[in-house]
C-alpha cells in the first residue's frame, strides 16, 4: 500500500474522459521501498526494468525493438534535465527513485499489491508521489513520452511539493517531458523540432485545428481552466503551450524561472502576473501570436514580436527585412481602409541543398511551400483582433509588388515566408519600400 500522499494527477487522455481525476486525496497505508517494490513484482512474475533513478515493473512480454530496457537510461538523462530546469544539485538528491508500473493487465498489478484499489481508474497514466501507473502503448516513442509525463510528476511532487494550479501541473509536466532522442540520450525539447521526434503525440496539430477553427483558447481561458476542464488532449496541449511560451519567450522567461523556483502552490498564478514588467494584454497577445504562428521547430526567441505603437505612415519609408526572423515591426502605423503599395527587392539565403546554397528574392521560390505561399515570398500584415473571429497575423500584401488596404489602425509587419524549423540557417534581407497610395479611399486590397 502507500503512504499518505499530498497530490495524485492524472495524464493526459487519448480522449475524453468520462470523469475529471481528482488531483488531491489521502491515501493511507504503508509506503514500499525500492526493494520492496522490486521483490513483489518478481514475486508476480513481472519482469523489471532499473536504473540509478527509477524502477519500471511491467508484465509487457519482452519484443524485440520495444525500447523497454532503454527507458531507465533514458530517465536518468530526464532527471538530471529536470534537475537543471528546478536548480537543483542533482548529487543532493542521487537516492531519489520513481516507482513506475507498466500495465497491460490491471488485475496481475493489485493480486501482487502494486495497485492498490484507493487509485482511480485511469486511461493512460496516474501518478502518486513517486508512484505512478501506466497503460502500455502500442508506439515506442509515445510510451517514452508518457513514462516521462508520469515521471515529472514524480519528480515534482516530491523534489518540488507541487500544488500549483492544473494549467502549471499539466503543462510544466509535457514540457519536461518533451524530447528527442540524440544517440539514445534524453534531449529535452519543450517545443519539439520535428514531428519524426514525438510521434503520436499531437500536441501542436490539435492546437493548430483550433486555430484554424478559430476555438483556440486565450490565455485567459488557460490560466483560469478548473482541474475539470482537463479532459481532453487540447487542454493538455494549451497548458503544455502555455508553459512553453511563458519559459522560452524572452519576455517572461527570467521571471516565470524565478517563481518558478518558488513555492510551487496554490497562489503560483497569482505570482506569475506580479513579475516585473508582467501586462495582461500584452501577454494575452503574445500567447494568441505564439498559437498563430506555432509549428515544429518554432524559437520563442526568434518569434518575438514588438507591439509598440508608431507613428502613420504619411510618405514612402524603407525597412530592411531579415530572413531568419519572424514577423518584424516595420515602426510605422497604418490607417483602417487607406490604400498603401509595396515594391521590394534583395536576396535571401534559405538554406541548403547539398553544397548549393538555396537563395531567393521576394516574391519566393517554388521549390518547396509553406502554409500555401512558395518559401521566400516577402509578406506585409497586421494583427487583426475582431470580435467573433480567432486573434491572428493577417496578411495584406506579398511579393515583390503588392498594392492592399490596410485592414485596422495599427502597425504593419514584414517577415520573409519560412518555416520555424528552417529558419536557423536563412540570412540575407529584403529591401521594402512601402508608401501611401495616392488614392486614398478604402477598397479592397490586391496583390501581384
Amino acid at each position: 500500500m502507500l503512504a499518505t500522499v499530498a497530490a495524485l494527477v492524472a495524464v493526459a487522455p487519448p480522449q475524453v474522459l468520462a470523469e475529471p481525476r481528482p488531483f488531491s486525496m489521502i491515501v493511507s497505508g504503508s509506503a514500499l521501498t525500492a526493494e520492496e517494490f522490486t521483490a513483489r513484482a518478481h514475486r508476480a512474475g513481472l519482469r523489471v526494468v532499473e536504473g540509478r533513478h527509477l524502477v519500471l515493473a511491467t508484465d509487457r512480454p519482452p519484443r524485440d525493438g520495444d525500447g523497454l530496457e532503454d527507458l531507465p537510461r533514458v530517465f536518468d538523462g530526464a532527471f538530471e534535465a529536470w534537475c537543471r530546469h528546478y536548480r537543483l544539485a542533482s548529487h543532493d538528491h542521487a537516492d531519489w527513485r520513481a516507482l513506475g508500473c507498466l500495465v497491460v493487465e490491471k488485475s496481475r498489478f493489485q493480486a501482487a499489491g502494486l495497485l492498490p484499489d484507493v487509485i482511480p481508474d485511469f486511461t493512460n497514466g496516474f501518478c502518486a508521489n513517486e508512484r505512478f501507473w501506466m497503460t502500455d502503448q502500442s508506439n515506442p516513442a509515445y510510451r517514452r513520452h508518457l513514462l516521462l509525463h508520469e515521471g515529472a510528476h514524480a519528480f515534482t511532487l516530491t523534489l518540488r511539493s507541487l500544488a500549483t494550479p492544473t494549467w502549471y501541473t499539466e503543462g510544466i509536466a509535457e514540457c519536461l517531458a518533451t524530447h528527442r532522442l540524440d544517440d539514445g540520450r534524453f534531449v529535452n525539447t519543450p517545443i519539439p523540432r520535428s514531428a519524426d521526434d514525438v510521434e503520436q503525440l499531437g500536441r501542436i496539430e490539435h492546437l493548430q485545428k483550433l486555430v484554424r477553427s478559430g476555438r483556440a483558447p486565450t490565455l485567459r481561458d488557460v490560466l483560469n481552466a478548473a482541474p475539470a476542464a482537463h479532459r481532453s488532449i487540447e487542454a493538455y496541449a494549451a497548458s503544455w503551450a502555455a508553459v512553453a511560451m511563458l519559459s522560452g519567450h524572452p519576455r517572461y522567461a527570467a521571471g516565470f524561472a524565478a517563481i518558478e523556483r518558488g513555492p510551487l502552490d496554490a497562489a503560483f498564478t497569482e505570482r506569475l502576473t506580479q513579475i516585473e514588467g508582467w501586462d495582461t494584454a500584452v501577454a494575452a497577445r503574445d500567447f494568441a501570436a505564439f498559437l498563430d504562428d506555432l509549428d515544429y521547430g518554432y524559437d520563442l526567441a526568434t518569434h518575438a514580436i514588438d507591439w509598440k505603437a508608431a507613428p502613420p505612415l504619411e510618405s514612402a519609408a524603407k525597412f530592411a527585412v531579415a530572413a531568419g526572423r519572424g514577423w518584424q515591426h516595420a515602426g510605422v502605423s497604418l490607417t483602417a481602409g487607406r490604400r498603401y503599395s509595396t515594391a521590394s527587392g534583395g536576396r535571401s539565403q534559405l538554406g541548403r541543398i547539398g553544397s548549393r546554397e538555396i537563395e531567393s528574392g521576394p516574391d519566393g521560390i517554388s521549390l518547396d511551400w509553406y502554409r500555401g505561399r512558395p518559401i521566400g515570398r516577402l509578406l506585409a500584415a497586421q494583427w487583426v483582433e475582431e470580435p467573433g473571429r480567432q486573434p491572428g497575423f493577417r496578411v495584406l500584401a506579398e511579393g515583390s509588388e503588392a498594392e492592399f488596404a490596410a485592414a485596422t489602425d495599427g502597425p504593419v509587419y514584414l517577415r520573409i515566408n519560412e518555416s520555424p524549423a528552417s529558419l536557423a540557417d536563412s540570412r540575407g534581407v529584403i529591401l521594402v519600400t512601402l508608401s501611401p497610395s495616392p488614392d486614398r479611399e478604402a477598397g479592397r486590397g490586391r496583390s501581384r
